[in-house]
Formats: C-alpha cells, structure tokens, sequence
C-alpha cells in the first residue's frame, strides 16, 4: 500500500500551470515543511521539506485558498521518478500526489501565525432575534471552498 499522510506549512504560494490540449488540466506543485517529531543535534527548527503535486480540482483548490504559510494536512501517495538534465546529469525525483488536502487550522489561527488566508473576519449580524439563522453577506458564497 502507498499511503502517505503529512502536516505542515506551505513554504510559498503554490505554483500552477495548466496542461495543454483541448481538455486543459490544472496542475499545482507547492513545498510543505513538515516538523520532525525527534531533532537530530538539538536542533530547534527540524523539519523536512517535502514537494507535492496536485491536479484536477485539487490544484484549483491549491491555487485559489493555499498560501505561503498555511497550515495543511494532506493525504496521497509517493511517486518516485527521474529525468536527464540539460547537463546529461540523471535527476531522481520523489513527490507526493495529492489526493486530499484540507486546512489544518482555522483562518484566525493562520492570521496569529502570520500565514495563510488574512482576509479580514467579519461576523454576520443574526438576521432576527431567535430565528437562528445569521445573514451572509452579498459576495461571499464565492469565498466559500463548497457551494
């Protein structure tokens, strides 16, 4: 079984290219820093940094709500491979395949942390007193990672 499971921060804003061809295909590559649970030597900032790979959906999503600094859990697969570079040298490469990622922390958290999405937070007023529901304002359902 290839299973992977990590959670860490994205150490830059996702980088997004799309597939040519009639069917374009979005594709995202973004680095997580993940936090070893034992440091080697004492160090204090241990951790590894570990290329992902999304496509579909996913790398639309990546591209619309990842940011530099965003806390993330993400589950997918390792994919190992290799390429000659311009330099005839043999490159070999491993990165994981996306095939769920999903926010680790809430946006108020991530704003503390100086990462992730900083938009300001505004609190729907309730609509009326006790019917239970609260107003969204105008604008945001685009906001929203489901609709």
């Amino acid at each position: 079984m290839n299973k992977v499971i990590l959670m860490g921060r994205l150490t830059r804003d996702p980088e997004v290219r799309y597939s040519q061809g009639e069917s374009a295909t979005a594709i995202a590559r973004y680095t997580l820093a993940v936090d070893r649970r034992f440091n080697r030597n004492n160090d204090e900032n241990s951790a590894d940094f570990i290329g992902c790979v999304a496509f579909g959906r996913s790398a639309e999503f990546a591209e619309k709500y990842l940011r530099k600094g965003t806390k993330v859990v993400v589950t997918g697969r390792i994919q190992t491979g290799s390429y000659t570079n311009k330099d005839g040298v043999k490159v070999y490469t491993t990165d994981v395949v996306v095939e769920d990622q999903e926010f680790a922390e809430s946006k108020n958290a991530a704003a503390s942390n100086d990462g992730g999405y900083s938009a300001p937070v505004s609190r729907p007023e309730p609509s009326a007193p006790g019917d239970g529901f609260m107003n969204i304002p105008d604008g945001i359902d685009e906001e929203l990672p489901f609709n």
